[in-house]
């Protein structure tokens, strides 16, 4: 008689799992809620009155972060809402839920970036031709505003950043903004004193310059995950190696790796074994060990002794069977 196992990942009726590794209850992803709120509620505000002092200093350093803080609102906004679905359980028709709703914000969060940061650069370039007057004593003081406020809402979100590519695209917002504030004080302040108002447009440029460097990264790992790649920090040939040392499995194949989630990753793999199923605590320790290990959060093993031959048109496959 088959045990009866916890499902903290799919949607399951009360059927036995013969030869797979039993789906398991994790704690809950850490809540961002507070963050999320505390950070929207301040750029939103901060949008409003930058654009507006913008507009009277005739800056377009001071307008161009106001349009950026908007669309940084709009990347905070994605990202809340996928975390809060990621929570929704599994269904019938999504078995693992709205997780993966988390790669679409991180994806979506660094196309809205390299948008805004296109918009930058095109104002900076007409600004180039006849550079404007500048009210460089009210920039700097804007600009002083948002980088406190931004430097604030990245701190918020710093922790988290670094184990979920979801609110790593909420940090990188929020970090972007702060260069920029950073970029535009400094010109505000050389204004001030110069009087060199090319200098507006040319900072907007040197800032765009690092938003999209600091981008790159988290639209690759995003596009990567959307893909169903193996997530970066997980070495599925060290996981292939672990489970060919096993005892009793003489052949691994069909392996696949893939993130259900920013945060999570799942495993399905085929091992063969000719003395046959193992037993539920074998299966167990070697969930147990792929999770703590190599983080590979649900995982489905599939055992099989060996006696026909199998066709892995796409798995991970080293060895002929």
């Amino acid at each position: 008689m088959g045990n009866h196992h916890s499902c903290g990942h799919g949607f399951s009726s009360r059927s036995s799992h013969t030869g797979h590794s039993a789906p398991h209850n994790h704690s809950p992803a850490r809540n961002h809620g507070r963050a999320f709120v505390i950070a929207i509620a301040l750029n939103a505000g901060f949008v409003v009155v930058e654009f507006g002092y913008g507009f009277a200093a005739n800056s377009t350093a001071l307008m161009a972060d106001a349009g950026h803080n908007l669309s940084d609102v709009l990347g905070l906004a994605l990202a809340w809402g996928a975390e809060i679905l990621s929570r929704k359980a599994p269904s019938e028709r999504y078995t693992y839920g709205l997780r993966s709703t988390s790669i679409l914000a991180a994806l979506a969060n660094a196309v809205l970036l390299l948008v805004a940061c296109g918009a930058i650069a095109w104002e900076a370039f007409q600004r180039f031709l006849q550079p404007p007057i500048v009210a460089g004593l009210t920039v700097a003081v804007v600009a002083t505003a948002g980088l406190l406020i931004n430097g604030l809402s990245a701190w918020l979100f710093l922790k988290g950043s670094k184990e979920d590519l979801n609110i790593r695209g909420a940090f990188l917002h929020m970090a972007a903004d702060a260069a920029v504030s950073a970029g535009v004080l400094v010109s505000g302040v050389a204004i001030l004193f110069t009087q060199w108002y090319w200098l507006d447009p040319a900072i907007s440029l040197m800032v765009v310059a690092v938003i999209i460097f600091n981008t790159w990264g988290l639209l690759r790992d995003s596009v990567q995950l959307a893909l169903s790649a193996v997530p970066p920090h997980i070495d599925i040939a060290a996981i292939e190696a672990f489970l060919r040392d096993q005892p009793g499995v003489t052949d691994v194949h069909d392996l696949h790796v893939w993130g259900l989630s920013t945060t999570e990753s799942a495993l399905t793999v085929h091992l063969v074994m000719p003395d046959g199923y193992p037993g539920d605590p074998f299966m167990d320790s070697i969930r147990t060990t792929l999770e703590a290990r190599y983080a590979i959060h649900h995982s489905t093993l599939e055992i099989e002794q060996g006696t026909i031959s199998h066709y892995c048109p796409v798995g991970i496959s080293r060895a002929n069977h």
